[in-house]
């Protein structure tokens, strides 16, 4: 693994960044959050993820704080509400993120989901914050097949950047076309949640690989996810010394052993799936 995955267009980002939902929400925690973000990007997971839904505002406000001084080594993505992603909502909705985010732009803006806005307005309403260097790259969340296959048919469409879905071990269905969709228009595949939010099994099997690269069965979960170079993983670390573990996930490799046994516990999808949300 490169440790960095090429968005359209040819910028390379990390493969490993830093997932943010919940965060800057309880008082008594925002000391050690702030302290894990900042650690996590010392350590080279400087794509910090976030969106104006999580705390509504709080989290993004809890980042402006804890990214003082260390903005210019971060990519920095947040994401927008669907009912906010009109052609004029879109912008007003960027430039609040911005506020609270205490920065001048965005490095990616992202559609949260669907909902009853055309993807047309959205897309112009990106377009427009391009231009207007309040964002550098926009792109899309829990979009499914024939969603990514609508926005590619929509003028302006192919400038997406990304797909942010939730895949894990446990979350195998975009395998099934979503993945494939997105390595043939070489578009990363963003996975949130890529440990279930710590509800993923580690006994068993993800115990056995994790014993045999002196590794922790969370670390293996994550390398799974790494295995694909199209693939941006986010895990969430509100305290350095899983942070710390999350960064390590990039020395593991995964074997064609590992990989059968891991296919075998948590079998791949053979027939289509919904698309999942959490």
């Amino acid at each position: 693994m490169s440790g960095k995955v090429v968005l359209p267009g040819g910028e390379k980002v990390p493969a490993l960044g830093i997932g943010t939902w919940m965060m800057g929400e309880r008082a008594a925690a925002r000391k050690e959050e702030a302290e894990s973000v900042r650690l996590g990007i010392e350590l080279g997971l400087t794509l910090v993820d976030t969106a104006e839904m999580y705390g509504d505002g709080a989290c993004e406000t809890f980042l402006g704080e804890a990214l003082a001084g260390l903005r210019e080594k971060v990519f920095l993505v947040s994401k927008v509400y669907p009912q906010n992603a009109s052609r004029a909502g879109v912008v007003a909705a960027c430039e609040r993120s911005l506020k609270r985010l205490k920065t001048d732009r965005l490095d990616l803006y992202l559609l949260h989901w669907r909902g009853g806005v055309p993807l047309e307005e959205t897309i112009i309403g990106f377009e427009h914050l391009k231009t207007q260097g309040k964002i550098r790259h926009w792109g899309v969340s829990n979009l499914d097949t024939d969603d990514m296959n609508e926005l590619y048919e929509t003028p302006g469409g192919e400038g997406c950047a990304v797909n942010q879905v939730l895949y894990n071990l446990t979350r195998r269905g975009p395998e099934y076309d979503l993945l494939p969709w997105l390595e043939e228009h070489e578009m990363p595949l963003m996975a949130y949640s890529p440990i279930e939010q710590g509800r993923i099994r580690t006994s068993g099997v993800l115990a056995e690989i994790a014993a045999k690269h002196k590794a922790k069965p969370f670390q293996v979960a994550l390398a799974w996810v790494l295995r694909n170079p199209n693939n941006i993983v986010i895990p969430k670390a509100s305290r350095p010394e899983h942070m710390r573990e999350n960064a390590g996930a990039r020395d593991i490799r995964l074997d064609g052993e590992d990989l059968a046994a891991l296919d075998a516990a948590f079998p791949p999808p053979t027939r289509k799936r919904a698309l999942e949300m959490l």
